[in-house]
């Protein structure tokens, strides 16, 4: 199974903007961009919400279906580990292998030292096409890298020839996703991930790293743009050289997590894409229930105070919601509107606080961050708040399908 050059992480927390989310993808096909939609959803956003895997293959089969879509489509097991894949095989076609726990855990010495002795050619100054400057290692570089990533490429090992044995060769798409982690991830760092993925025989189609800056939640990129760009087309350039040194798949490609909103980034990734010729798979999860947010707002009526509800018990709950998060969001309690000033506001006064227009000097990145991380508050909320979705489809299908196209896919993937 092989996954397209340009592929779109479009997780939905509530399994109600299939078809609106695939809508912006068949725009995108209209105007010559093909880009392979990934419905993802991660097994915490399972339990929060109350749903079950083949909920989410349930609703891309209905869009593909409804849209006529010809294109491949995948279902991800996001962000798995050994504990809580299982639930995810039979319904899944991708699987976004989640180590970062292991980055830190030393592997054996014996192991640590086997890698560097079979990758001891790597450690001199080397240049790699597409790369600012060398790659310059030595064999205590080489196995100090080992010691903070092997185990987590053993890990993902295991986990990989787990699915592996339960699906068949070849059936599936993986992804590493070592994201997660405290620091980023040099390009040395990945070149030797890289190398101890392709020892373990991963056929890894997709890797996730980590990159400097902040990658916070349903909002703008925080960090130096300049400094991300060199590291963005170091790690593409890296990429190529390993799939050339370590037999990896060719069509092996960055996965941008927390992918959504990242508007300042937007027109480096796109340049560098065309540089290099490379793929990219980008994960948009958050911004479409965001986007559902939004549209409840502009509603009006019971679905406007029904969205100024949620944000009340959001601010109320917020030591409880951020928790689970506290690495990827960055809010500003001072900077938060009291729920009683928000229960006064109108629809487009609600809109204009949450949507990301950097523009508008009503727009609060600490309350969109806020409610990205209260969709708990909805999920408890049951049928009330299916039926609201359900009784608001256009107004919110619009919205959900514009954010993606434009806002997103036309940036990334269509922009000159």
């Amino acid at each position: 199974m092989i996954l397209p050059k340009y592929s779109l992480g479009i997780g939905d927390r509530f399994g109600r903007q299939g078809r609106a989310q695939l809508a912006a993808l068949v725009q995108a096909q209209a105007r010559g961009v093909e880009v392979t939609p990934v419905w993802n959803k991660s097994n915490r956003e399972h339990q929060i919400t109350r749903t079950r895997p083949d909920s989410v293959r349930a609703e891309a089969e209905s869009a593909v279906t409804a849209l006529g879509w010809r294109g491949p489509y995948h279902v991800d097991a996001d962000h798995i580990t050994l504990k809580t894949v299982d639930p995810f095989i039979s319904c899944s076609d991708f699987f976004t292998i989640d180590v970062a726990d292991f980055v830190g855990q030393s592997a054996p010495e014996a192991d640590i030292q086997d890698f560097v002795t079979r990758h001891r050619r790597y450690a001199t100054a080397r240049t790699i096409p597409g790369m600012e400057g060398a790659l310059a290692t030595s064999p205590r570089d080489i196995a100090a890298i080992a010691r903070k990533y092997l185990q987590a490429a053993q890990e993902a090992g295991d986990i990989f020839r787990h699915i592996e044995a339960a699906k068949g060769r070849d059936r599936f798409v993986i992804e590493v996703s070592v994201d997660e982690t405290d620091e980023p991830q040099t390009p040395a760092d990945l070149f030797f991930i890289l190398a101890a993925i392709a020892d373990e025989r991963i056929p890894a189609q997709t890797i996730a790293p980590k990159f400097t800056g902040h990658f916070n939640k349903g909002i703008d990129y925080v960090g130096n743009v300049a400094q991300f760009e060199r590291q963005f087309n170091d790690d593409i350039a890296v990429i190529a050289f390993a799939i050339q040194e370590f037999g990896l798949p060719a069509n092996l490609k960055l996965s941008v997590h927390s992918g959504s909103d990242k508007f300042s980034i937007y027109g480096p990734m796109a340049h560098a894409l065309r540089k290099h010729d490379a793929g990219l798979h980008l994960k948009t999860a958050g911004t479409t229930w965001l986007e559902e947010v939004a549209g409840l707002a502009l509603a009006g009526g019971d679905s406007l105070r029904l969205v100024q509800e949620i944000y009340a018990q959001a601010y109320e709950r917020i030591d409880e919601l951020c928790a689970p998060y506290a690495a990827v969001i960055d809010i500003d309690r001072t900077r938060l509107p009291q729920p009683g000033t928000v229960r006064a506001w109108s629809s487009s006064e609600y809109v204009a606080a949450l949507r990301h227009d950097q523009e508008s000097p009503a727009y609060n990145p600490h309350l969109r961050q806020l409610l990205h991380v209260g969709f708990k508050v909805a999920a408890e909320m049951g049928a009330e708040y299916l039926q609201a979705l359900d009784a608001s489809t256009e107004v919110i299908g619009r919205l959900v399908t514009q954010n993606l196209l434009e806002r997103h896919i036309m940036r990334v993937f269509l922009e000159p």
